[in-house]
């Protein structure tokens, strides 16, 4: 849970597991999140292995993420918490 908690990184990691992302990319589809943090975050998966990082040289610079496969192992892992928050919240529903 150190490596993937916090408020932004299950949803940096949501929205790589839908494939390769570049930053804009990454900013525009988690509101609320500065650059800073983005940045910070997304530096701190790629010091734990679970988010790849490739630099294109290039005008204007062009920066890719990707899961590596140590993060892509996370995947079925998430899907289940997932699923197991929905069947939570139908249980909460219940009088």
């Amino acid at each position: 849970m150190k490596l993937i908690g916090g408020r932004w990184k299950l949803l940096i990691l949501r929205e790589l597991f839908g494939g390769v992302r570049r930053f804009g990319e990454l900013h525009r589809a988690l509101p609320g999140v500065t650059q800073k943090m983005l940045t910070q975050k997304l530096r701190e998966l790629e010091e734990a292995g679970l988010v790849g990082r490739r630099v294109y040289q290039q005008v204007p610079p062009k920066v890719e993420y990707s899961l590596t496969p140590l993060g892509d192992s996370l995947k079925p892992v998430l899907e289940e918490m997932a699923a197991w928050g929905a069947y939570y919240q139908q249980l909460k529903a219940i009088p």
